[in-house]
C-alpha cells in the first residue's frame, strides 16, 4: 500500500515521516503520473492560494477528484481543509469541493496566535488528541453527510469526515500524533481490498458534477 503526499509546497515531509513511523510509504506527489498505485492521498498544511495554483498549473485537480471518485480517502490538514471544502467564506471560488462544509481562513489569527489544544476525539479512542494550530481555518457549517470528528471547547468545529474524504483544521503531524494517519491508513486497505459487494459509489460532488455534464 502506497499513500501520496501532495508536495508542491507546505509541510509535506513531516507527513511523509508520519506515515514511515506507522509503517506505511508515502508518495510525493508533483504531478499526475505519481496517482498512479497510490491508495489514498494527503493534502499538507501551507498556503492555500499557492497550493490552487499550483494544483491547477500540474494538472492535478481531475486527477485528484477521479481518486476521491474511486473511494480512496483524502486527508487534508489546516490549508488541506480549505482545499478540500465545498464553500469558502468571503465567496472564493472552491478548489477540490469534496467537503460540503464552509470554511473560515485564518479564523484565529495570525502565525503569533498559534496555540495548542487536547481535543476529544472518540473515532480515534479515549485519549485526547494534541492539536497544533497555525494559522488555522474553522469549519462555520457541515452539510447533513458530514461528521464532525472533533470541536473545541467553544464549539467550534475542527475535524471532519465526509465519507472518503477527511479534514482537519490543525497539524497532528507536527505533534507526533500518528492516529489520524493509521486511520487513513485502514480506510487505504478497504479501499484497496472491498470485499464482495462493496457497491462503492461516485463520491456526491463528483456524482453531481457528471449529472450537470450529461444534460
Amino acid at each position: 500500500m502506497r499513500i501520496g503526499v501532495l508536495a508542491l509546497q507546505g509541510a509535506f515531509r513531516e507527513h511523509l515521516d508520519t506515515l514511515r513511523a506507522i509503517g506505511v510509504e508515502g508518495v510525493r506527489v508533483r504531478e499526475p503520473a505519481d496517482l498512479d498505485d497510490v491508495s489514498g492521498l494527503i493534502l499538507p498544511g501551507g498556503e492555500s492560494t499557492t497550493m490552487r495554483l499550483l494544483i491547477e498549473r500540474w494538472g492535478l485537480r481531475e486527477p485528484i477528484l477521479d481518486l476521491a471518485d474511486r473511494g480512496a480517502p483524502i486527508f487534508g490538514t489546516c490549508a488541506g481543509m480549505i482545499v478540500l471544502s465545498r464553500d469558502i467564506a468571503g465567496d472564493e471560488a472552491p478548489i477540490l469541493p469534496l467537503l460540503d462544509v464552509t470554511v473560515e481562513r485564518n479564523a484565529f489569527g495570525r502565525q503569533l496566535d498559534s496555540f495548542e489544544a487536547e481535543l476529544s476525539v472518540p473515532v480515534l479512542g479515549d485519549t485526547p488528541v494534541h492539536a497544533v494550530f497555525i494559522r488555522a481555518p474553522v469549519i462555520e457549517r457541515t452539510g447533513p453527510g458530514v461528521n464532525v470528528l472533533a470541536r473545541l471547547d467553544d464549539g467550534r468545529v475542527v475535524a471532519v469526515r465526509e465519507r472518503n474524504i477527511i479534514a482537519t483544521a490543525f497539524h497532528p503531524e507536527l505533534a507526533g500524533e500518528t492516529r489520524f494517519h493509521r486511520l487513513v491508513a485502514t480506510m487505504a486497505a478497504e479501499h484497496d481490498d472491498p470485499g464482495e459487494g462493496s457497491g462503492r459509489r461516485p463520491h456526491p460532488t463528483r456524482r453531481a458534477r457528471s449529472t450537470r455534464l450529461a444534460r
